[in-house]
């Protein structure tokens, strides 16, 4: 590496730097920009005509395998399966991301109180989270799912809250080792109120770790969300989500028809495979003494 290229930004170096790392994060940056794609373009792509309705039966259902007409085949109740896996994507993008932001947003500033007062809130908050993060993530969003109900917005509270434990604790231990360096006594000394040391000083130092912990939620999250929809929860029935559709295609694989539940499988995987990739590459970006 050049003398030039140390005074380069850590994430500049990466991106220009071979390695295998730098190419896998690009392999699942491209994979995860296709879903982003096909999540926002697929109702464009219905209205245009290039998509069925994901739930208009067909007239005579018959489950047909993969074809000019029907590139994913049908399913036996005679939804298109392309059409549907599609969709799902969308579905998965919008509880997901609703997911992570609402866990970031809630466990974020939590983490920065915590560890920059400490005392008895600090332990009160550090036992909560420590009992939420003991729980199963599934079992929790089962439970959370149960009492909220189906939808979007409820699909991603009860996802959500297994979530926040993560970047609270994160952020709360660099807070605490943050919070006695020399920048942050001289901010003190020259007057700078609490929330202003929050907000530009610690919040800056804290937050590097956050990208990392966002992709991996995301990706967890769609398996979770995956569960959910096997289990008849999450989101309404009527809505196209791969998990539900692997359920109906449960029945469909011992008489022979496996498409049904090989597209929405293979979605999910490559959607989870993607967003992995991305978190292992912005891990090294951040904390390039992990590839050594």
């Amino acid at each position: 590496m050049t003398a030039s290229s140390k005074t380069q930004p850590r994430w500049l170096q990466f991106l220009t730097y071979p390695s295998l790392s730098r190419q896998l994060m690009l392999v699942g940056l491209v994979i995860t920009a296709f879903f982003i794609i096909i999540a926002i373009f697929t109702p464009v792509f219905q209205a245009w005509g290039w998509l069925q309705d994901p739930n208009a039966s067909l007239i005579n259902p018959i489950h047909e395998p993969p074809s000019g007409q029907h590139w994913f085949g049908t399913s036996r109740e005679g939804y298109d399966v392309f059409s549907r896996t599609l969709f799902g994507s969308r579905a998965a993008l919008q509880v997901v991301v609703l997911a992570t932001s609402l866990s970031l947003i809630v466990g974020v500033p939590l983490g920065l109180i915590s560890g920059y007062w400490g005392g008895k809130m600090d332990r009160a908050l550090l036992f909560l989270m420590d009992t939420i993060y003991t729980l199963p993530g599934l079992l929790l969003s089962v439970t959370l799912a149960f009492v909220v109900g189906r939808g979007v917005g409820n699909a991603a509270i009860a996802l959500s809250i297994s979530y926040i434990p993560q970047y609270y604790r994160v952020v709360r231990n660099h807070t605490t080792s943050v919070k006695t360096e020399l920048f942050i006594e001289a901010a003190r000394a020259m007057g700078a109120t609490p929330t202003r040391v929050l907000s530009r000083y610690l919040f800056l130092n804290v937050i590097q770790s956050v990208p990392v912990l966002f992709t991996l939620n995301a990706a967890d999250a769609i398996l979770i969300l995956g569960g959910l929809g096997f289990l008849g929860l999450g989101l309404p029935l009527d809505t196209p989500e791969w998990g539900h559709d692997l359920k109906l295609a449960l029945d469909s694989l011992p008489t022979g028809i496996w498409w049904t539940a090989l597209f929405p499988g293979l979605a999910m995987t490559f959607m989870v495979t993607g967003l992995s990739l991305m978190g292992e590459g912005l891990s090294e970006v951040f904390n390039p003494e992990m590839e050594r």
